[in-house]
């Protein structure tokens, strides 16, 4: 099903700068994709508990659930950027209509950066909610 020609290029660049908000979604499916709606509902709901534990501290419970969400959601964008960028010529054309030229260089580099800016959220989320697991746990008396 293709609704238009769709560009590789644009929708790399829109994953990697508005994925947060589900712009890639909404370029590529239309704005009754639910999976685009849920992307800024998640990203926003995770920045919540950044803004709360920058507020209230470390000591924050909702925070500590919330935070690990943002950072899903960061490395989830981000692995769609990826997706959609080494995704083949002949694929795209197949679901999304001929893009016409090879997308060259914008692309590599948007993969690039997609790969470093999502194994860190990765880490730094894995890291940060193992830390709050453990420190939440007691110890047997």
């Amino acid at each position: 099903m293709t609704t238009g020609h769709k560009s590789r290029r644009l929708a790399t660049w829109l994953a990697l700068l508005g994925g947060l908000l589900g712009a890639h979604r909404f370029y590529l499916h239309g704005w009754r994709d639910a999976i685009g709606w849920l992307h800024p509902l998640l990203s926003l709901t995770g920045l919540a508990g950044v803004i709360r534990m920058r507020n209230l501290g470390q000591d924050d419970h909702a925070a500590w659930l919330l935070i690990p969400l943002f950072g899903g959601m960061v490395a989830v964008v981000m692995l769609s950027t990826i997706v959609i960028g080494l995704t083949s010529e002949e694929r795209w054309s197949e679901r999304f209509g001929s893009a016409g030229a090879a997308t060259g260089w914008p692309v590599v580099i948007a993969v690039v950066i997609a790969l470093m800016a999502g194994g860190a959220a990765l880490m730094g989320t894995l890291a940060f909610a193992g830390q709050m697991f453990f420190e939440y746990q007691r110890l047997p008396a």
